[in-house]
This record gives structure tokens, sequence and C-alpha cells, in this order.
């Protein structure tokens, strides 16, 4: 038997001895997660056309959300058609929503090897610089004072440093060097000196090698940017976690007290749990994501309380990871708090547990 049917096999007899919430059990919260509790702000990833378009959507984000994050609309992709043009509709829509309930809205983001129009293939060198730091100024000069953090640089440690060396290749990368990462971040600096300024990344929470290495090429790369006294406040920690694979507690929170060390906020910035390996029972199913987020988050709140939490969506009727990561057996994907008919799971009381989600 391979040690992921043992372990799934082992928590389905649990719950089945046990009860449903028997994993979810409050006692089981650390001092400082039960701290945390109804006191960091929780968001969500948003579909600034499914606002409009499905009432029960928007509803549940102002049920739910204290910050909202556009999942498109400030990628390079969306907002820059074309060289010369600047197409802010989508984010204007996402903070007037923002506005209009009281809610913050988060940048994202700035600078990311993907998600970028055909036009920037024609980029030179010469011309990269330039392009970088006009589009920072340009779009974190519309929204100064009005978007409190940004996602300055996303995803910018490689996916397996040991074998591709630290950093992702991208065309910043090629034209710039790894220098691009401080010239993102003192252009943003300069354009909103009251904003926040996030490095965004994803897969350190595992107990594998591959994240073991993650975790040392980011913890390089920051102590690098801290000794060039470049304007970065904080990590964010992406959590697009392996339903199947458990969180790594220890790994974690060295990496988030070392990190800490350095001065740097954390953000939990797109929390979800990718299911299609997990068993076909929805019960199941549910109550492993719910462990799994909760491992990872007393993981982080042992060491500090981040300063918000927000899931890459809200519910399982609208999310990317069925592109990626459709289940062979046919059944939707759940990898959100709440379900394709805007009920909780138990994801969501493990989330309200440590934030003000539905506060």
């Amino acid at each position: 038997m391979h040690r992921r049917d043992f372990v799934l096999g082992a928590l389905g007899a649990g719950l089945a001895s046990t009860g449903s919430m028997s994993l979810l059990s409050p006692a089981g919260m650390s001092a400082n997660a039960a701290a945390a509790a109804n006191a960091v702000p929780y968001g969500a990833a948003i579909r600034v056309d499914n606002l409009e378009s499905d009432p029960d959507y928007a509803a549940a984000v102002r049920a739910y959300c204290q910050q909202v994050v556009g999942e498109g609309g400030l990628k390079w992709f969306d907002l820059r058609p074309d060289r010369s043009v600047f197409n802010f509709d989508q984010p204007d829509r996402l903070i007037a929503f923002a506005d209009a309930n009281g809610m913050t809205m988060r940048g994202h983001t700035l600078v990311w090897y993907a998600a970028l129009p055909e036009w920037t293939k024609e980029i030179t060198a010469s011309e990269a610089e330039f392009e970088l730091t006009h589009h920072i100024e340009v779009v974190v000069g519309r929204y100064r004072g009005r978007i409190p953090n940004w996602d300055v640089v996303n995803e910018p440690i490689s996916e397996d440093p040991a074998k591709e060396g630290a950093l992702r290749d991208s065309i910043w990368l090629q034209a710039l060097g790894k220098g691009y990462i401080e010239l993102a971040f003192r252009t943003a600096a300069a354009t909103d000196p009251g904003a926040q300024l996030v490095l965004n990344d994803f897969n350190f929470e595992k107990t594998t090698e591959v994240c073991r290495q993650r975790r040392v090429a980011m913890l390089d790369l920051l102590k690098e940017l801290s000794d060039r006294d470049v304007p970065i406040h904080a990590l964010g920690l992406q959590g697009h976690l392996t339903g199947e694979a458990e969180i790594d507690k220890e790994g974690l929170s060295r990496f988030v007290e070392e990190v800490n060390g350095l001065g740097l906020d954390i953000y939990v910035t797109e929390l979800d749990v990718i299911d299609n390996n997990l068993p076909a029972a929805q019960g199941v199913r549910d109550q492993i994501s719910a462990l799994r987020v909760r491992d990872y988050l007393t993981a982080i709140c042992d060491v500090v309380e981040p300063k918000a939490i927000l899931t890459w969506g809200i519910s399982d009727k609208y999310t990317w990871v069925p592109i990626w990561f459709k289940r062979r057996d046919g059944l939707l994907n759940r990898p959100l708090p709440l379900d394709e008919n805007f009920q909780p799971k138990a994801m969501m009381q493990v989330l309200q547990e440590f934030t003000r989600a539905g506060s």
C-alpha cells in the first residue's frame, strides 16, 4: 500500500469512527492560533464579472470578506493588451465594489513571468527596464493611497532550484538579470511610499526535498534584498495545498520564523486545496481539506499572526483548480471554503477560527 493510501485510509476510518467534526475540534488549536482567531482579515480572489452576473456570488463575498483581490485584471495580459494601452476596467470595478462594501483591495500582480501579452515577446533588453518601471509607475500611481499592499513580484523562485537554479526563467531575468526584482520594489516604493510591498510565491509547505530547496532559495533571496535595503515589507505564502500531502509543520514554522526574523510580515495570499487525488466521498474529502488548512495555518500562526488570509476564490462554483487538476472520476473539485451552492464547508469553519471571516 502506498503511504498516501494509508494516510487517506486512516483519515477516513477516523471520520467514520469519531464523527465528521472530530478533525476540526477547536481543542486542537495552538495557543497562538487561538489568539489569532477573530483578529486576522479574511479575503478572497474575485472574478469581477461574476459580481454583476451572479447575485449569490456577490452576496457571499459581502458576507465573508474584508479584503478582495482580482483573479485577473491587474495582470499584464488583461491590463495591457497593447503596448501603448492600459485597460483599467476590471480593477476599477473591483475597487469600487470594495469601497462600497467597506473592504480593502490587494494589488496582484506587478511583475510575473506568466500572463504576458504577445507584444512583450518583442521587448529588447534595452527596452525591458523602461517597460517594467513605466508599468509600475502607471499602475501603482493610479491606485496610490487606495490599494494598501501589492504583490510586486510574483513567483520568482524556480520550480526546482536544485536542478534549475534559484530564480525562475522569465523575460525579466533574461533582460535585466536578478536585479529586476530590486528594480521593481524600488519603483513601487517610489511611486507609493505608503504601500506595503510583498514578494509572493508558493510550494514551501510540503515534506519534499523540492520544498526544502525552495525555502532555502527564498530565504537566500530575501536576505540578499534585506542586505541591499530593498523596500520589501512582506512575504506572501500562496498556499495552494496538495490534498494528499501532509503539511511539513516544523519546516514551515521554521521558515516563517526566519522570514519574520528579517523584519518581514507574512500574508497568506492564495489558499485552496487541490483535491483531485482525494477520495470521492464529499464528507471525507472536505474534512481532509480542512485538516490540511488547519495544519498549514497553525504552522504559520504558531510563529506570527499573518496580516491577512485570502483564499484563491471563495466558492467551488468558480475555481481555477479543474483547469489543471480535474478529477478522473468526473466529480466536481471542492478546493474552496464554500461549495458550488455557496454553503459553508468544514474549511470555512477552520478559516473562521483563524480570521474574521463572516464577521
